[in-house]
């Protein structure tokens, strides 16, 4: 796969995509946007990936739009319908994708984390919307965020465009992990192997009916569940699940 500004690798179950404008904080550009569809089709469709890390080379996770491109009128309108279709075909991916977060994770590089299942972000980490100061809308980190961290605090932190470290974004349940800088690629692989170990077929459609939680009534999704409860219970995950009971082991599920 060719990609300008990221790339991706996988061994075994686990992919990485990594974004690589280094020298600019690897800010986006429009051909980044392109790159970004590319990957999340890449991911949602190898049926050999299950567990996703998303990381920023450099010094920093991502600050979003390329702001020297923006300001010379050189970012199309198409920019953000790519952008956040991107996003929202990761979302929707039957993987776990883990965001993993350094120096600064602005703009877009915070919606793109929002879009993720798992967010963990070095203790000094910056983390903001700060498209307002630019006088332009944050994508759907408009949509998203409020599901996180409530009505009120998403106003205050899209409207204001302020930023909050690591600490602060794990009090408030931006992040679901904040961890010391000088620990953090421990921390990181940890997840990976934490999350790897315990996914499944159950774990893969549960994400799937997570996403749904606020958008269906409970019969519909009720509806749901019970076709996605049917697809895990005859998964061969499911059957090494119930050998590994009886013969009192751990799981070492497959797919």
């Amino acid at each position: 796969m060719e990609l300008e500004t990221m790339f991706f690798e996988k061994k075994d179950r686990v992919g990485r995509l990594t974004l690589n404008r280094p020298h600019l904080l690897n800010a986006m550009n429009y051909q980044g946007s392109l790159d970004m569809n590319r990957a999340a089709e890449i991911i949602r469709d190898d049926p050999d990936v299950r567990i996703v890390l998303i990381r920023g080379a450099g010094r920093a996770f991502c600050t979003g739009i390329d702001l020297k491109q923006l300001a010379a009128g050189e970012t199309p309108h198409q920019y953000y319908e790519n952008w956040d279709r991107a996003l929202r075909i990761l979302e929707q991916a039957e993987k776990i994708l883990i965001c993993a977060m350094h120096g600064y994770a602005l703009g877009g590089g915070l919606q793109l984390a929002l879009a993720c299942d798992v967010r963990i972000a070095a203790e000094d980490c910056k983390l903001g919307l700060p498209a307002i100061k630019e006088g332009i809308i944050p994508g759907l980190g408009t949509f998203r965020l409020p599901r996180y961290i409530g009505l009120g605090r998403a106003k205050w932190m899209a409207l204001s465009g302020e930023n909050v470290d690591g600490r602060r974004a794990y009090e408030i349940g931006l992040i679901d992990y904040a961890v010391k800088s000088d620990a953090f690629d421990g921390e990181v692989n940890a997840l990976i192997e934490k999350y790897s170990s315990s996914c499944s077929e159950g774990t893969l459609q549960s994400k799937m009916l997570l996403n749904m939680a606020f958008d269906m009534p409970h019969g519909q999704f009720f509806e749901e569940y019970l076709r996605r409860q049917r697809i895990a219970l005859t998964s061969p995950d499911h059957e090494e699940a119930m050998t590994a009971y009886r013969e009192r082991r751990d799981p070492v599920f497959s797919g």
